[in-house]
């Protein structure tokens, strides 16, 4: 039998368009290595993003894909993923054993900002990722209730120096609520918010995160300033809601951004429509297609259009996300779609800052 022919089966591989980059394998370069011996081919890709629930269906479409090739006898197909760290805004230099930090903002408060950060970060967890979450809202701190770490949990400390984040569903936790008693209130000016920011972010031993997802207050304030102006961000998910005076304060968000160099990966819109549990109507309370009008305006991706949901609500008050407590049910898998292209879009920009990896070719 004739060997079969390395054009086709490029030619073949080429076919397959990654749904969350928009590109095919051989163009990002997510191939390293193709090997052609006999009717045997052997072909390993390696993804840019955290992606454990992807690769056996994309490994089972790209050996049916080879085999169909004249010539191939069998195909040998591995799919696995790599999060590398992707380029900052300036040349802020990264953080120690963090490879890519995600900023969730709004322009306002009340729109489901935290519980988005609190599932997305989830949801990367569950693609097999390391992920981190910090709470930057000093002054209204959630994230320890949220992930049912008990009242009074408190980091170890070592050496007298650093804190040991406290886990809480397999991603690592720190938040100001941590380290202050629940009912005391932070009054404090903004040059000590962002100082205790700061003290949070590095004097945390993160533990090789690939992602760290942090929870930004609300608002374009001194906490945002900060973070753009020393914290390497990778990039920032934007999260409104349909309402005019919503989308208005987002805007806000999107721009200031923009002025600090820190990409927008994309919008989140909560509250998108409710159905009515009783018979089922759907009725868009806070107004229509908000999220999508603000994409398009800013050239953004609308990540993803949540319900107003009230197992959203309860499941975060819980101290179960969604994405844990029915990680099988519709919304968690909304949710799981949103973590894939987050990861993709930082995918990308990792690639642009270091060229496409050689790809390893041999006919033996």
């Amino acid at each position: 039998m004739t060997q079969p022919s390395r054009t086709a089966i490029e030619s073949a591989l080429a076919q397959y368009r990654d749904p969350y980059t928009g590109s095919d394998l051989l163009t990002s370069g997510c191939v390293r290595s193709l090997d052609i011996d006999g009717g045997t081919v052997r072909v390993e890709v390696v993804l840019g993003y955290a992606a454990d629930g992807l690769t056996s269906g994309v490994e089972q479409m790209l050996q049916v894909a080879m085999e169909n090739v004249e010539g191939v006898e069998s195909a040998r197909v591995t799919v696995g993923w790599q999060v590398d760290a992707a380029p900052a805004q300036g040349s802020l230099p990264g953080l120690h054993n963090v490879k890519n930090i995600i900023a969730v903002a709004s322009g306002k408060g009340g729109v489901g900002k935290s519980t988005t950060a609190v599932n997305l970060a989830l949801a990367l967890a569950r693609e097999g990722a390391r992920v981190g979450v910090l709470d930057a809202d000093i002054y209204g701190p959630s994230m320890g209730l949220m992930l049912g770490l008990a009242d009074g949990t408190r980091p170890e400390v070592r050496g007298g120096k650093t804190f040991l984040a406290p886990r809480a569903h397999g991603v690592q936790v720190m938040s100001m609520a941590f380290l202050a008693d629940d009912s005391t209130p932070m009054v404090w000016r903004g040059p000590m918010v962002s100082g205790a920011l700061m003290q949070l972010l590095t004097q945390t031993e993160w533990d090789d995160l690939d992602y760290l997802v942090v929870d930004m207050p609300p608002g374009t304030g001194d906490i945002q300033l900060t973070l753009a102006q020393k914290v390497p961000v990778t990039g920032a998910v934007i999260v409104t809601t349909p309402q005019d005076l919503a989308l208005l304060d987002a805007r806000r968000g999107i721009e200031m951004f923009g002025k600090v160099n820190i990409p927008v990966l994309g919008v989140v819109e909560n509250m998108a429509v409710h159905i009515c549990s009783n018979c089922g109507h759907s009725e868009h309370l806070f107004g229509e297609g908000g999220g999508v009008r603000l994409a398009e305006q800013y050239g953004v991706d609308l990540l993803a259009s949540m319900p107003l949901s009230m197992m959203i609500r309860e499941q975060a008050d819980a101290g179960r996300p969604t994405v844990v407590a029915e990680p099988e049910c519709q919304i968690s898998m909304i949710y799981q779609d949103m973590a894939r292209h987050v990861g993709a879009r930082i995918a990308t920009r990792a690639k642009e800052g270091r060229g496409v990896p050689n790809i390893s070719i041999s006919d033996d």
